[in-house]
């Protein structure tokens, strides 16, 4: 937000209606006469005042804290929870945080932006054109695989009429209020994670998880999703079909939990002070960062939170296996069966009914008088 908004609050703290005529040229000539440097000491001191007011946080955040000083508070939601929304909403507004950081990669930016009612028709329409861009981003496995798995996310849209993603989008409107809030994406891309688990499974595993998806349809009331604000519904409805899979929990649970985990960690590094000359030592300040994330990553973002953590290997995408082309190329096969079936149905029904036209019959017909004349 602009220094001269924060500034007029700070200067003339007289509403609108109460203040004198001359008052915005008054409060102009204080914002032209300051310099960045102040402005950023009166934003900075604003900031800090509201953090020294006693807290009250929801009982879905855990308070974590760096070496330096630096605390995280990260919110625990389910994503399709309003309790979850009002949570971050008054996380944020307490702890007044230097940055926020969320569970979603740069290819699911877009529901940050998107309307409530623009986000269910989305998450309704899963069609062809959808299927062919996810295939084309992220290969065949794991483009079918994040289809499957938008089912599943569309279901339980179709079942509470809410759409995904509504904590991190007040997140995000909430971070921009505050002043110097950064606002970070803290989750693995999505193509990394979904061919990780696709490599992870056999040729069987795929096809008895692909047919659980498919056939999803238990109802889900908005009881069983504040029940499930323990542990996020969707990784819930997830981790029973995926039991029996551990090596799949590992990639899209565990794996990112040590990424949000690193991610967390490196926004809380120190904040360094602005300096009114080059000569000025430097200052740093402890951070504070809101993470907002799935209930279900929480447990294991505390367990590794004390640990040194490499992510270089959670984010290489392993050789396709034996099964994987395997299970390819009967995909590939089924898909050009049916079409081939498909358009020889089409030609012998259009054949029929060409050959039905009296026209056609009285042309096949001369035909067949010219032949019995030779």
């Amino acid at each position: 937000l602009p220094f001269e908004c924060f500034i007029q609050a700070a200067a003339d703290p007289m509403s609108s209606s109460d203040a004198p005529e001359d008052g915005p040229k008054e409060t102009s000539s204080v914002s032209q006469n300051i310099s960045d440097a102040d402005a950023f000491k009166i934003l900075l001191e604003m900031k800090m005042k509201k953090r020294q007011k006693k807290t009250t946080l929801p009982s879905t955040v855990t308070e974590l804290d760096t070496e330096d000083g630096s605390k995280v508070y990260v919110v625990g939601t389910a994503h399709f929870s309003d309790s979850s929304k009002k949570d971050v909403v008054k996380t944020i507004q307490e702890v007044q945080p230097d940055v926020v950081v969320v569970e979603l990669c740069q290819y699911r930016v877009s529901m940050l932006k998107m309307d409530e009612k623009t986000l269910l028709k989305e998450a309704k329409e899963i069609n062809l054109e959808k299927l062919q861009q996810a295939i084309k981003q992220n290969g065949v496995m794991s483009g079918l695989m994040q289809m499957l798995l938008l089912k599943v996310s569309a279901h339980i849209t179709e079942q509470l009429g809410m759409a995904p993603g509504g904590e991190f989008r007040e997140a995000f409107k909430e971070a921009s209020k505050v002043p110097f809030c950064k606002f970070h994406l803290g989750d693995r891309p999505i193509p990394v994670t979904f061919k990780r688990a696709i490599a992870a499974l056999s040729f069987w595993q795929k096809v008895k998880l692909a047919w659980g998806l498919c056939f999803l349809s238990d109802p889900i009331s908005k009881d069983d999703v504040e029940k499930c604000k323990q542990k996020d519904l969707l990784e819930q409805m997830m981790a029973e079909m995926i039991g029996e899979f551990p090596d799949l929990h590992r990639t899209i649970v565990s794996e990112r939990d040590i990424y949000l985990t690193y991610m967390l960690k490196q926004a809380a590094k120190q904040i360094e002070l602005p300096r009114a000359s080059e000569t000025e030592p430097r200052r740093y300040i402890p951070a504070v960062v809101v993470g907002v994330v799935g209930m279900g990553h929480v447990p294991g973002i505390e367990k590794n939170w004390n640990s040194d953590l490499n992510i270089q290997e959670i984010m290489s995408v392993p050789p396709p296996s034996a099964s994987s082309k395997i299970f390819k190329f009967v995909i590939k096969a089924t898909v050009f069966g049916l079409m081939g079936y498909g358009c020889y149905r089409i030609g012998q029904r259009t054949v029929q009914f060409i050959l039905s036209m009296p026209a056609a019959q009285s042309y096949l017909q001369k035909l067949t008088e010219i032949r019995s004349q030779h």
